[in-house]
């Protein structure tokens, strides 16, 4: 059996923050791969603002060629848009059947969780790490009791940059 972290994300653009995560869940958790799952249209953020999929994915590509362990992958790219996490889930864990599944997301998305779709199926299916960042306000122990599956990642730096930052200091949306 295969253990491969999913981090998903618009990618827009890849920073050192994604690069930072994705390295630091590899080195410091079982892990055999962590997939950086480029998105083409996540249902929570504005199409409009996106580069286009294909430059997003190449720029990941590019980003991590060097890093062992981690991966660029385009597989949402095939699936029916939006991309909502439980799809693409669903459909890794048919192609890949030797493979488990790790969903990775920051703390900022754990706050929203709850309203993804096929929530239930999320968080009773899968293992789902989740590395710190500044800012967030949840009671994660009352959310870690809940979830059992909900892996909190202590430990991890915190990495203060974000796409958005980003795109305003270049002065696009």
């Amino acid at each position: 059996m295969k253990y491969i972290g999913i981090y998903g994300g618009s990618f827009n653009p890849i920073h050192f923050g994604h690069i930072g995560v994705a390295k630091w869940v590899k080195e410091h958790t079982a892990l055999d791969e962590v997939w950086l799952m480029v998105s083409p249209n996540n249902p929570m953020k504005d199409a409009k603002i996106l580069a286009p999929e294909q430059e997003r994915f190449e720029a990941v590509k590019e980003a991590i060629k060097d890093i062992p362990g981690l991966v660029a992958s385009d597989f949402e790219f095939n699936l029916p848009r939006p991309s909502y996490t439980a799809n693409t889930l669903c459909e890794l864990t048919k192609a890949y059947p030797d493979c488990k599944f790790i969903l990775i997301i920051g703390e900022d998305s754990l706050e929203t969780l709850p309203r993804w779709k096929d929530f239930d199926y999320l968080v009773n299916n899968f293992v789902i790490y989740v590395y710190p960042r500044r800012g967030c306000d949840i009671d994660n122990a009352a959310i870690v009791a809940q979830y059992p599956y909900i892996k909190l990642l202590y430990s991890a730096p915190y990495f203060d940059i974000s796409s958005t930052q980003i795109r305003n200091s270049k002065g696009l949306k």
